[in-house]
């Protein structure tokens, strides 16, 4: 029944295909050359199969495992560099008529309900501008009639039309449930981003008996990205699974078949891949969840997936813990969130106590607190470069275009220089002095690792004229 260039959910994700891959793994984890030969590819950044990754996620032997994060150490470096991009959500509404059994939002619970006016949502963009961001994740439960699609163009709309003295919000990515190729083409003509959805569980018993409202729909679900690529014409999808709701093996071979089915049918895979992980949230008892993943599980998992998946952008969300988003980010992450708020008028402060009395929640309970100059003196103290580079999306290198560049090793050239040049209008902008005495000495000491003398000589210039007060220079 596999079919990876199937457009039904249930043959390119074939659980018989998925089960029969992590019995075949439970074999020949305990061959060593096996093991051996598959790091030896994944360390050529040849990427693996479903089949090959779901022998990593066998093992147990800490001296393996070690190895394997180094390996997903030195790939995550030799493509991404020391660059992490830092980016916000932004919730529109809390309004949803699914009654999901891991989400606060779910419509049993008896919370305050809200949506965001346009002049709320122009106070939120404010709000965000003010801590440096330039990359927005939107965010709404699912509800067609409080929140069609109209509501969320008109969003969109109005975030590019909010302009700052230091600039604008440069890129908006969507997070919305899954929805018609005609919606996703007005989506495309909005001029967004990555349209990402999480797929919650692959694992079709675990995603039937864990809805409840349309989102129950699986085949809908799961079928989204090709109607968003095939037929909306989105270049860039982002997926990922919830991890917690089923077993971590299953859903991450399950993932990487979705991976290879979008590179089969679509010419390239998903351009990030988001990894939460189960949290406390109103409503939601965590005795119900029997397969929620350990620290060093997860780290596994991570590591596996950057091996499996070299070129795709991996994110790391707030849901994890300061210090184990450093352990993390070391292993694979390209991307995380800062400063976040998962609530519905999060950022300005607004007043979330109804005429009933009734008090606004979470979608989940946050593990990462920090301010974003925090995470960012945190990420320059550890050598990392901050960045909010949005520059591939607005100069067309997407999609397929994207990959031939990242993989010749050619996107160093202009993702290097990009993100040193929004991480100097940052220090420019927003940081204190502290920061900008860090910054200013790990940009001289970076932009020396340009590869082309003549983007370096370039890059040089542009900083230049962005201490001078110029804005948005970019290759």
């Amino acid at each position: 029944m596999y079919n990876v260039k199937s457009l039904d959910a249930n043959e390119f994700i074939d659980n018989e295909e998925v089960l029969a891959s992590l019995e075949e793994a439970r074999q020949k984890v305990k061959d060593k050359k096996e093991i051996e030969r598959i790091l030896a590819k994944a360390r050529e950044c040849k990427g693996l199969t479903h089949r090959e990754i779901a022998v990593l996620l066998e093992i147990e032997d800490e001296e393996i495992l070690e190895e394997m994060y180094k390996i997903a150490k030195e790939i995550k470096e030799k493509i991404y560099g020391k660059r992490v991009v830092l980016f916000a959500p932004l919730y529109l509404s809390n309004y949803c008529v699914n009654n999901c059994k891991y989400c606060g939002y779910k419509c049993s619970n008896k919370i305050a309900r809200h949506q965001l006016s346009q002049e709320e949502l122009r106070e939120e963009v404010r709000a965000l501008e003010a801590m440096g961001h330039k990359r927005l994740l939107l965010e709404a439960g699912e509800d067609d009639e409080r929140c069609p699609i109209e509501y969320i163009l008109e969003c969109i709309k109005t975030i590019y039309e909010e302009k700052f003295e230091r600039g604008a919000i440069r890129r908006v990515n969507i997070d919305i449930a899954a929805t018609t190729a005609e919606n996703y083409r007005k989506l495309k003509e909005a001029g967004i981003g990555t349209y990402i959805l999480f797929q919650e569980t692959y694992h079709k018993p675990t995603y039937l008996e864990v809805h409840r409202g349309p989102k129950q729909n699986y085949e809908w679900h799961t079928e989204a990205m090709d109607r968003a690529m095939l037929g909306g014409g989105i270049d860039d999808v982002g997926i990922g699974v919830l991890y917690g709701l089923y077993d971590y093996r299953y859903e991450t071979v399950a993932l990487l078949m979705h991976v290879e089915h979008l590179e089969a049918v679509s010419g390239v895979g998903p351009h990030t891949i988001s990894f939460p992980r189960l949290l406390p949230a109103e409503g939601v008892d965590y005795s119900n969840f029997p397969y929620l993943v350990n620290d060093r599980d997860f780290k596994k998992v991570v590591a596996a997936v950057r091996l499996a998946v070299p070129y795709t952008g991996m994110i790391l969300t707030t849901r994890e813990r300061p210090e184990f988003r450093r352990e993390l980010l070391d292993i694979g992450f390209s991307q995380m969130s800062a400063g976040s708020s998962v609530g519905v008028g999060g950022y300005a402060k607004r007043n979330k106590v109804d005429e009933r009395g009734l008090e606004e929640k979470p979608q989940f309970n946050l593990a990462d607190h920090r301010k974003p100059i925090e995470v960012i003196k945190d990420l320059v103290r550890d050598g990392y470069i901050p960045s909010y580079c949005t520059a591939c999306y607005r100069e067309g290198r997407t999609g397929d275009r994207f990959m031939p560049l990242a993989k010749s090793g050619q996107i160093a050239n202009f993702c290097l220089p990009n993100a040193l040049l929004t991480f100097e209008e940052y220090l420019a902008d927003y940081a204190d002095e502290e920061l900008k005495e860090m910054g200013q000495n790990l940009i001289d000491e970076e932009i020396r690792n340009i590869p082309s003398e003549a983007q370096r000589a370039k890059a040089l210039e542009y900083l230049r004229r962005i201490r001078q007060g110029e804005r948005d220079l970019r290759f």
